[in-house]
């Protein structure tokens, strides 16, 4: 998969980029991540990218010729997405879809926003990784990087790793324990050393369940409620 990000800090992408699991699916050639300087297309010595927005208001705007250049000069992989407050939602169902496709490419915004002819007419949408402001896109933009990388076949090295983590079915992740047994006197639950893979599984989903039902309603009411084998499942485990 190759992924271009347009910004006026490209260490910030390539820096984190080259670390940990992105770091090594780059090395193995499972992705191509790219970070191309909007300031490398500035035609004046200072190498502006911003000017004030037209009828006065506060901040600066990222100009269009800069960032329409770099994108040509490039080429990149579409969808190229605008990080911007303003974009569709991202979630896991997002990072599916997008980790289907041979690639994709994110312009960080900065300062008061960008030309609106830059996400009228060269981007393809706009995308937001929450109901807040940060000062640019380039944080935003490695979260989604992160998200959709480790869902390319290859880049976790085990594939089923990501199968039950919280979002990929409706609910939360169930909680995890290793050794020791006995942490200060906080055991591990016994059914998870009772060697009954079934029960194991099934506790699991009741435990998914539970904390679904506890930190996040909203998504079982998006499920339809709970269904009578979810119901059974609770009472199974006392936790109904």
């Amino acid at each position: 998969m190759r992924i271009d990000i347009f910004t006026v800090f490209p260490d910030l992408i390539s820096n984190f980029a080259s670390e940990s699991l992105l770091g090594r699916a780059q090395q193995r050639s499972l992705l191509e991540i790219n970070a191309h300087d909007l300031r490398k297309e500035t035609t004046n010595t200072h190498k502006t990218v911003d000017d004030a927005p037209f009828g006065g208001g506060a901040g600066m705007v990222l100009m269009p010729e800069p960032v329409f250049a770099a994108v040509e000069s490039v080429d990149p992989p579409r969808p190229l997405l605008l990080m911007s407050p303003s974009g569709d939602q991202f979630d896991q169902a997002m990072a599916l879809r997008l980790a289907e496709a041979d690639g994709f490419s994110l312009l960080c915004g900065r300062y008061e926003g960008v030309d609106e002819r830059i996400a009228a007419e060269l981007c393809d949408g706009s995308v937001s990784i929450g109901d807040y402001v940060l000062a640019g896109g380039e944080v935003a933009a490695l979260v989604i990087i992160e998200a959709v990388a480790r869902l390319v076949p290859g880049v976790m090295g085990n594939d089923d790793s990501a199968a039950d983590e919280s979002f990929m079915t409706g609910l939360l992740e169930y909680p995890h324990f290793t050794r020791p047994a006995d942490f200060r006197g906080h055991e591990v639950p016994p059914v998870l050393r009772s060697g009954d893979h079934g029960k194991v599984e099934r506790w699991r989903r009741a435990q998914a369940l539970t904390r679904t039902i506890e930190r996040r309603p909203d998504l079982i009411e998006v499920r339809g409620g709970l269904s009578d084998a979810d119901r059974q499942l609770l009472a199974e485990f006392g936790l109904s």
